[in-house]
């Protein structure tokens, strides 16, 4: 059983930049794929990044590639989502997930068997 608690969202201006994290408890974090989904008020849960249980591959959702870059120290059993040139769009709560690594590295919620309970990220000016 994997716990994970997500932490560092908060309130930032358009064009600003924020780094959320994910710290997992009650596994080997290696063992899994871990992925970065949001959620915005009203709207369904949505994909925006997943890192491969070594770190070597990612894949992120054409919304926020090239502005989002997703990482994981697994020795501190942590993962991040550094987000920068923040738009109004990317307001949501974001939600830490993890799955098994055969599965690979999916944008699909049902490959993903443990979630945190999310951060709220507000990008307004």
């Amino acid at each position: 059983q994997v716990h994970l608690v997500e932490s560092g969202g908060g309130l930032v201006q358009p064009g600003g930049s924020l780094r959320v994290s994910c710290a997992a408890t009650g596994g080997t974090l290696r063992d899994y794929s871990m992925a970065w989904f949001r959620q915005p008020q009203g709207k369904e849960r949505d994909f925006v990044a997943v890192i491969s249980g070594t770190g070597q591959r990612t894949s992120y959702a054409d919304s926020v590639k090239g502005r989002f870059t997703i990482s994981r120290d697994n020795a501190a059993n942590m993962v991040y989502l550094q987000m920068s040139a923040l738009k109004a769009e990317d307001t949501a709560v974001y939600f830490c997930a993890a799955g098994p690594r055969y599965r690979g590295i999916t944008p699909y919620r049902g490959d993903y068997t443990f979630w945190g309970q999310g951060t709220q990220v507000t990008v307004s000016s």
